[in-house]
């Protein structure tokens, strides 16, 4: 079945297209008829980069309907008001100020860096939890803001082990496609950084548009170049288009994709030309025998009907639910639930075990993560870690 198609049947209503809740005063939630905790969400739901978001959410959904299926958090169910932005910033910054507007309880997992940066002062102004927002970008984690906390690693941590991986396989000229917006800039600005640490550094660089396919331009300047790889910073179906161009210019080289680009769209978008492709991962893989996550993932998604597919977007929806979770039911041992609650929730968490993935917070503390790994796609359409 089409992930789309599941959401946009009755899923689409159940993932909380309900009232928001209202709120009494700063920090303090109004009780409504069903008590319901509403967690408002902008991501991308159409458009080019629609698969990141649906099955980001999809994941997300799956944790929170267990949570609720034994009695919600503090007695509460838990609800995602979900908002499309088609991965645009202005779209996300309407919805942002209209999740606002309505009062939700606190922001989670916006899809995208150029999203979530347009929502980040909006947030802050309001006072306003933003958990769990799909981006390693350091513009979201520098300066430290109090309200915001990650879960994913940084981009950072994704390019020191992309430029690893180079170095290994002894390759020293790197080409680089960059998104040309906020996502491609701080991937460039994470793999320079990481570059110049290996005494390496880009011969080339070219940019594609965001919800662009056009990448006839960046194909033609870097294959001349000769790069021995390539290090692409786009969204799946960009990647795609841009892999399959390249080596129909005659490129034999490797390429190395961050973990944004979402894996399981673009095993599908390549097909059997897809074999070799190389993408950095902040969760591990959903089909590991060994990880403890991967595992009560996997049982989930059976005990669910099997609607939501096994890949690494809808994991780290799954993931990052969960590390949302574990904050409230921290505040709530600490009193009423409220927004000021949870952000000194996620903060009290410390080192811990959730869902079988080791995180770490603490008031000094919002990144929750720093796992990343490489995963390579087979011509089969697997994805081999």
């Amino acid at each position: 079945m089409d992930p789309s198609a599941a959401f946009k049947a009755p899923s689409r209503r159940r993932f909380a297209w309900g009232t928001a809740a209202l709120l009494a005063a700063p920090g303090l939630v109004r009780a409504e008829a069903d008590r319901a905790l509403v967690l408002g969400q902008s991501v991308a739901l159409t458009g080019p980069a629609a698969q990141l978001g649906l099955q980001y959410v999809q994941g997300a959904q799956l944790l929170l309907e267990r949570v609720n299926a034994r009695g919600g958090v503090a007695r509460r169910p838990l609800t995602l008001r979900i908002l499309d932005d088609g991965y645009e910033a202005d779209r996300c910054a309407d919805n942002t100020r209209r999740l606002i507007q309505d009062e939700v309880f606190a922001l989670f997992g916006y899809v995208g860096t150029p999203t979530s940066l347009a929502a980040l002062p909006l947030a802050t102004q309001a006072r306003l939890p933003f958990v769990a927002p799909l981006s390693g970008a350091g513009a979201l984690r520098e300066p430290f803001n109090r309200q915001v906390f990650h879960v994913r690693a940084s981009y950072d941590a994704e390019a020191e082990l992309i430029v690893s991986d180079l170095v290994r396989r002894g390759h020293r000229r790197v080409g680089v496609l960059l998104q040309n917006d906020a996502f491609g800039q701080s991937g460039l600005l994470a793999l320079t950084r990481a570059l110049q640490g290996a005494a390496l550094r880009s011969v080339a660089q070219a940019t594609v548009e965001r919800n662009s396919l056009d990448v006839a331009t960046a194909v033609r300047t870097l294959v001349v170049a000769q790069p021995d790889a390539m290090v692409l910073a786009c969204t799946y179906q960009a990647s795609a288009a841009f892999v399959r161009a390249s080596r129909k210019a005659g490129y034999t080289g490797t390429f190395h994709n961050v973990s944004f680009v979402g894996t399981q769209p673009l095993a599908r978008a390549l097909g059997p030309e897809g074999a070799g492709v190389v993408i950095s991962q902040v969760v591990p893989s959903p089909h590991s025998a060994t990880h403890a996550l991967s595992q009560g993932f996997r049982q989930a998604v059976l005990q669910g009907g099997n609607r939501v597919q096994l890949n690494h977007s809808s994991l780290e929806g799954y993931l990052a639910a969960a590390v949302l979770v574990e904050g409230l039911k921290a505040a709530a041992r600490q009193g009423p639930l409220s927004r000021e609650g949870l952000v000194e929730g996620l903060e009290s968490l410390g080192q811990r075990q959730v869902v079988g993935f080791p995180i770490s917070l603490s008031r000094q503390n919002h990144q929750a993560s720093r796992f990343v790994e490489l995963s390579t796609l087979l011509s089969d359409g697997s994805v081999q870690t």
